[in-house]
């Protein structure tokens, strides 16, 4: 875990626990780095409810709720999915936001239009969810490095 995740992850917690809120996630392509990069935390059991980590489509439909109709039309990497994991962790949780990530962090998997590297992003918070869908560089580990970083970079500004 890099100094810089450290940093972060302390930043989100404090602003987490300022404003009385408590974190979900739902991860794909980060495998639950950004669960951990929140536990390297001390106290983070005020803040962080839990991870959901679902690899797999069927997962995202059993443990979150996705509709399996949306992924077949927009693909798991989307926004579209990547919005309806985040309401999803809400929804199976009792955490107040919720952050997802999805994506193909390679070196396999691109397709037209979602080459490595691609990666779709959910922060949601009562009715309010917002997506974005970024394109990485680097290999397997640095797109997933990066991808955390900025999932907890945009919680902050969601939350803040």
């Amino acid at each position: 875990m890099t100094n810089d995740l450290i940093d972060l992850a302390t930043k989100v917690g404090m602003a987490l626990q300022a404003r009385r809120l408590v974190l979900a996630t739902a991860e794909s392509c980060t495998g639950g780095g950004v669960s951990q990069a929140v536990t390297e935390i001390a106290g983070s059991t005020g803040w962080f409810e839990c991870g959901f980590v679902t690899y797999s489509n069927a997962s995202k439909t059993e443990l979150l709720d996705v509709s399996a109709a949306l992924i077949a039309q927009f693909g798991s990497v989307s926004e579209e999915v990547a919005g309806a994991m985040a309401e999803g962790a809400l929804a199976n949780s009792n955490a107040d936001v919720a952050v997802s990530t999805t994506g193909i962090a390679g070196p396999t998997g691109a397709v037209p239009g979602k080459p490595v590297g691609t990666v779709c992003f959910g922060w949601s918070r009562g009715d309010t969810t917002f997506t974005e869908r970024l394109v990485f560089q680097g290999d397997r580990q640095a797109v997933r490095e990066q991808t955390v970083a900025h999932a907890l970079r945009g919680l902050l500004r969601f939350i803040e």
